[in-house]
């Protein structure tokens, strides 16, 4: 399982993200693509989006403890890990 959540998506990525995945509120995509298509979608957001699109990325893995978490640019939280967990953390105003 794949998830992507954005700050905002240059138009011709989140057209092409919609071929994939399902977009349950604005910015936010999740998709059950196998591990293949996951890192080249990975590699596509990594190309063609520019720091500002703030993203998080949602991997399911196979190790512990089961996903991974990868942030490109302002996320608007922090990622954090404690003992091992990779945690988001909602950053203080």
């Amino acid at each position: 399982m794949l998830v992507v959540v954005a700050n905002d998506l240059p138009p011709a990525v989140r057209g092409r993200m919609k071929l994939w995945f399902i977009e349950p509120r604005p910015n936010v995509f999740v998709s059950g693509v196998k591990d293949a298509l996951a890192k080249k979608v990975i590699a596509y957001l990594h190309q063609y989006c520019p720091a500002e699109s703030g993203l998080m990325i949602f991997q399911s893995i196979s190790a512990t403890p089961g996903y991974t978490i990868t942030g490109l640019g302002d996320t608007r939280r922090k990622i954090t890990e404690l003992s091992g967990l990779p945690l988001v953390i909602e950053k203080q105003k």
